[in-house]
């Protein structure tokens, strides 16, 4: 057994801007790494079989989330260093405050929408 040692800046360093880089396979999933300007709004995602752990390398993020249970989104900031798990079965999406890299471990299917609610169209 041969061990594998990812380095999720240098790869996001060596690739072009949203540029999603697959590092790993990770259960039904992946972890990765990618790199962006600051921008609007990601489309809206959600994992229905697993949580996703969001890692700022460098930058900072904004994460909405809209509560699987209804209601309101909650948002919260995530700076360089720092990391935000989104829960299981909520759609999400994020806008990037400054050129930021970004590590992402999904071990799920992904599904997307651009829809302005995705739970209203579930």
């Amino acid at each position: 057994m041969k061990l594998q040692v990812f380095d999720p800046r240098e790869v996001a360093q060596k690739s072009n801007e949203m540029d999603f880089k697959d590092l790993c396979k990770f259960d039904n999933g992946e972890g990765g790494v990618f790199w962006s300007s600051e921008s609007g709004p990601s489309p809206w995602e959600m994992h229905p079989d697993c949580d996703e752990l969001l890692h700022v390398i460098d930058g900072e993020i904004e994460v909405e989330v809209l509560p699987s249970e209804g209601g309101k989104a909650v948002s919260a900031t995530v700076t360089a260093g720092s990391y935000v798990v989104v829960p299981r079965g909520c759609w999400h999406r994020q806008y990037l405050r400054t050129k930021s890299t970004e590590f992402f471990l999904t071990p799920g299917r992904t599904l997307h929408s651009q829809a302005e609610d995705p739970r209203r169209d579930a």
